[in-house]
């Protein structure tokens, strides 16, 4: 079996560099090229790259993917950003393109994963569910990728089984002490030095509480699911939003 090609986007970041270093190691995979902000996409093409894997910043990964997917190039992509509009966009772009693949990952950890598994499974049997998500102060979106994923599974999932509105009374929040709403659930973004990135999950019911946790210690704990997506990605089609569609849970 031929080694799969692949080009890193955003090859200097913490995430790329981890990234870089992982595609090297791993069997079966070859880096054929490690773009820097000032570098072309058309490296890429001249490299004849099977996969990309785009990780450079919010404001640049819709023009990227839209390149890459132009170009028949699947695309594994972490970078945040990623609302609804965009997302129809690219469905729009992948439409044109039959056989070209797309998988944007909120979180490439596996803990991550199965902790917003877990949380889909749980959503249903109580009444109260918010969220809490703690990282680096570098970071340049809140919430997270992971939190606003999370909220909307959690959504989906009371929506599913017909529970109503979480309970909340508050009529007065004039500093936003109750965070974000997305989709009817509260999320709390927390930026503290010393941190890497560590999510709580909280639901609540009468008489008893759950809490799921997940913490991320390094970049490196993100490298095991770049790779399992850049393996599965030649197989897919279309556009998958979240790991998960590429794991067996």
């Amino acid at each position: 079996m031929s080694e799969i090609r692949v080009a890193v986007i955003g090859a200097q970041g913490r995430m790329g560099s981890h990234a870089v270093a992982a595609i090297e190691e791993a069997e079966g995979l070859a880096l054929v090229a490690a773009l820097g902000s000032a570098d072309s996409l058309d490296a890429v093409l001249d490299a004849q790259a099977d996969v990309a894997v785009e990780l450079t910043v919010p404001r640049a990964t819709e023009d990227n993917v839209r390149f890459l997917v132009e170009h028949g190039i699947d695309t594994v992509v972490g970078t945040t950003g990623w609302d609804a509009e965009r997302l129809s966009r690219l469905e729009s772009l992948l439409a044109e393109h039959p056989g070209t693949a797309v998988l944007i990952a909120p979180n490439f950890s596996i803990g991550a994963v199965l902790a917003m598994h877990f949380a889909e499974l749980a959503a249903k049997y109580f009444d109260s569910a918010e969220v809490v998500e703690i990282h680096h102060p570098r970071k340049l979106d809140a919430p997270s990728g992971t939190a606003v994923h999370t909220a909307q599974r959690i959504a989906a999932a009371r929506s599913a089984a017909g529970l109503p509105a979480v309970p909340d009374a508050t009529e007065s929040d004039p500093h936003g002490a109750r965070g974000a709403v997305i989709d009817g659930i509260h999320v709390h973004a927390v930026r503290q030095l010393g941190m890497n990135a560590s999510e709580e999950i909280h639901f609540g019911a009468d008489g008893e509480a759950l809490t799921l946790r997940t913490d991320t210690f390094s970049t490196s704990a993100f490298m095991p699911g770049i790779i399992t997506a850049i393996r599965e990605i030649g197989g897919r089609e279309g556009l998958a939003v979240g790991l998960e569609n590429y794991l067996t849970l």
